[in-house]
């Protein structure tokens, strides 16, 4: 089965359907979805200003990341389950928007970054936890990270505006 065929089978599903001709369920999907982004590029932001020594600076990395991770992930999850849920409810036109790609591929870079961040740098956190500044590797990841949430939530924003969304 091609991704296209795929994506025509998930808009049949009984939650796509419903989402796409209930417009109180797909505005309240939208909220929690938006709620979910907030949640977790907010708290990462937070984190990343902090690598970058631009805020919180009297809290150690440690207690800030093991303060924020579980707010992270609940907006991950919310996240997750919302988008999916919207994006099976036009999979159809989704697949022929080159912005909700770019989304897509903005996303796994910023997993990326975080993985590598967190099996890296982070593992020698202990001989830099209290500076005030990072080292230059974790403000780099800061800063790489803090600019794919903000090109991701641009992108999101722009799907319903670029090319291939009308199709």
């Amino acid at each position: 089965m091609d991704l296209y065929k795929f994506c025509e089978w998930v808009e049949q599903t009984p939650i796509a359907a419903y989402m796409r001709y209930s417009p109180s369920l797909y505005a309240i999907t939208e909220t929690v979805h938006t709620l979910g982004i907030i949640l977790v590029a907010g708290t990462i932001m937070v984190v990343d200003l902090r690598l970058l020594g631009k805020g919180l600076r009297s809290v150690s990395i440690t207690e800030l990341v093991s303060r924020i991770v579980p707010w992270t992930l609940a907006g991950f999850g919310l996240m997750f389950v919302t988008g999916a849920w919207l994006w099976a409810s036009e999979a159809r036109r989704l697949y022929h928007s080159p912005v909700f790609e770019t989304k897509l591929v903005l996303l796994a870079l910023a997993g990326l970054n975080a993985l590598v961040f967190h099996l890296t740098i982070y593992r020698s956190v202990g001989q830099w936890n209290e500076d005030h500044v990072a080292p230059a590797r974790a403000r780099l990841a800061g800063a790489v990270s803090l600019l794919l949430w903000i090109a991701i939530i641009v992108a999101g924003r722009s799907i319903a505006y670029g090319p291939g969304y009308e199709s």
